[in-house]
């Protein structure tokens, strides 16, 4: 059975055509994140450091974690039992795709194995204002 909290084939390749692309620009993901019991979210020292990786990381490429809130339940869809939904903003693919590579990654990358349990990512285009950091 495929790991489904990393990306397929398809979509690095969807990804990395976008990065080379003369248009690449700036987006969001979303984070629908499902942790592990042992990390006792939000409150577990493990999620607090996964949570500083992150912050971390995505800076070091010019991102930045935009919010972060815990789910309430869901409404429509098989969504229940996530814990947390996270808004990402990357400056480009290329920079997306440059993550593996930025100060702190190899760190972010293991607590997100220990940490997550499931995940649902979906990219966003950030052309409304409230989905861009500020100043930008």
């Amino acid at each position: 059975m495929a790991n489904d909290n990393t990306s397929n084939d398809a979509q690095i390749s969807r990804l990395k055509s976008l990065a080379a692309s003369p248009s690449d620009s700036s987006f969001v993901m979303l984070n629908i994140n499902r942790y592990k019991p042992e990390v006792n979210f939000p409150d577990g020292e493990t999620y607090a450091a996964y949570m500083s990786a992150i912050e971390h990381s995505v800076g070091a490429i010019g991102g930045s974690v935009l919010w972060r809130v815990p789910v309430q339940g869901g409404v429509v869809g098989d969504l229940e039992d996530f814990d947390e939904v996270m808004a990402v903003w990357y400056p480009s693919h290329k920079a997306f795709l440059e993550l593996p590579d930025a100060d702190r990654a190899r760190e972010m990358f293991r607590y997100r194995r220990v940490c997550v349990e499931k995940a649902h990512i979906v990219e966003l285009s950030d052309q409304a204002p409230s989905l861009r950091p500020f100043g930008s």
